[in-house]
């Protein structure tokens, strides 16, 4: 047992809400670790100063009722929400990438929409502008991405070809080997985003 599961632990062992196997691991944590055995010390100290204080007939001033309060655990309602997510990691991982997601399209299309050319033969594409075209007589080798311009295809494509926020023409000399894919929607881009993850992951 760690020292920060070990802390988490001793307001519910005050509380007699631990389980007995959780207690033996949280006493034997405590005669190896002087840190903690300290600290909990403290901590026993502390409840058992308010409970003579809740249970005494005068009452305590203002001030030391704070000072007390401050030194009080988090309440019950945060410490079920941090064994929530230690209870469900999966789900926590997937929530916290999906932020991210979001996060990332936010950023991506608040950016400037400048015309990105992704390709292993990139000196065989014509660029005129926003357009990015494949002649007739080219053939590429391997997959193609165009970001925020148009794709025009005169030629043979052995891959896949994507294009993002964009438009695509295909002429009829057009051949295209792979899949075609045109995003042009926030929730087509963050698909792409997810599946071009896990496909670099599967990859590596």
């Amino acid at each position: 047992m760690d020292c920060k599961l070990a802390v988490s632990l001793m307001h519910d062992y005050l509380d007699n809400d631990l389980s007995n196997p959780q207690q033996l691991e949280l006493q034997k944590h405590l005669l190896d670790c002087a840190d903690c055995r300290n600290y909990f010390e403290k901590l026993e100290h502390t409840d058992m100063l308010l409970f003579s204080l809740t249970h005494h007939a005068t009452k305590p001033s203002d001030d030391l009722t704070d000072r007390i309060m401050g030194m009080l655990p988090q309440p019950k309602t945060q410490k079920v929400w941090v064994k929530w997510v230690r209870n469900h990691p999966a789900l926590t991982a997937v929530a916290m990438f999906l932020v991210v997601m979001l996060f990332s399209t936010i950023s991506f299309w608040s950016q400037d929409n400048q015309l990105v050319v992704k390709s292993d033969e990139f000196e065989k594409l014509v660029i005129e502008g926003d357009t990015v075209i494949i002649p007739p007589d080219q053939i590429i080798t391997g997959d193609i991405t165009v970001e925020n311009g148009k794709a025009k295809v005169y030629g043979q494509v052995n891959g896949n070809l994507t294009v993002i926020d964009g438009e695509l023409f295909q002429a009829s000399t057009a051949h295209i080997a792979g899949q075609v894919k045109d995003i042009d929607r926030a929730m087509d881009w963050i698909w792409y985003k997810i599946s071009t993850l896990f496909t670099d992951v599967a990859y590596r």
